[in-house]
C-alpha cells in the first residue's frame, strides 16, 4: 500500500491525473437530509471545489425536504448549486432525477453525497450504462454497500476527507485536514 498524502491539493492532484482527453462532465447530486447536518460539517464548498479539478459540474442539484430553512436555502444557491425542494421523500425525487443523469449523454460522471444505500441501484445503473461514479460520504452510517458499488468514494469528515478507490486496493488514500 502507498504512504497516505496529506492535503486537499494531494487529492485534488490525484484527481486530475485520472482526466482523460477534454474535461468530464460531472452530474453532482446531493442528499440534503441525509449530510447537510450540523453533526457532520460537510462543506459544498470544498465538494465543489475537488470536483472542478477534476471535470465541470454541469448539473448541481441539492435535494432538500419543506423543512429546510431560508439559510440553507441560500447557502446552497450561493455555493453554484440548485436547490430541490421535496413536499414527499426526497430520495424518490434524486433517484428519478439520478436516472435522468443516467440516461443524459452529455454527462459522463454521476456523484452522489449521501450515506443512503437507498441509492446503490443508481450506481450499479450508472455503471453499468458506462458513467464513472464518485461518492463522498460522512461516518456514522454510511452503507458498506454503497462505498462498494462507486468508482471512486471519497470520505467526509470534520477532521479529514479521504478518497479511495474499492475495486482497486492498491490506489492510492489520500487525506486532508480541513
Amino acid at each position: 500500500m502507498k504512504p497516505v498524502k496529506s492535503g486537499l491539493n494531494s487529492i485534488v492532484k490525484y484527481l486530475s491525473t485520472k482526466k482523460e482527453t477534454g474535461r468530464r462532465n460531472i452530474g453532482l447530486l446531493v442528499d440534503g437530509p441525509n449530510v447537510l447536518r450540523k453533526e457532520f460539517n460537510v462543506n459544498l464548498e470544498a465538494i465543489r471545489d475537488v470536483l472542478k479539478e477534476y471535470g465541470n459540474v454541469k448539473i448541481g442539484l441539492v435535494f432538500l425536504n419543506q423543512y429546510a430553512s431560508e439559510k440553507l436555502v441560500e447557502a446552497i444557491e450561493n455555493n453554484g448549486f440548485e436547490p430541490v425542494i421535496c413536499s414527499s421523500d426526497v430520495d424518490v425525487r434524486l433517484a428519478v432525477e439520478g436516472t435522468e443523469m443516467v440516461c443524459n449523454p452529455n454527462i459522463d460522471t454521476i456523484t452522489l453525497v449521501t450515506r443512503d444505500a437507498d441509492f446503490k441501484p443508481l450506481l450499479n445503473k450508472a455503471n453499468k450504462h458506462g458513467k464513472e461514479t464518485i461518492l463522498f460520504g460522512v461516518e456514522p452510517g454510511f452503507s458498506p454497500a454503497l462505498k462498494n458499488s462507486a468508482d471512486y468514494v471519497i470520505m467526509l469528515n470534520t477532521e479529514e476527507m479521504k478518497l479511495t478507490h474499492p475495486n482497486n486496493l492498491d490506489d492510492e488514500k489520500h487525506s486532508v485536514n480541513e
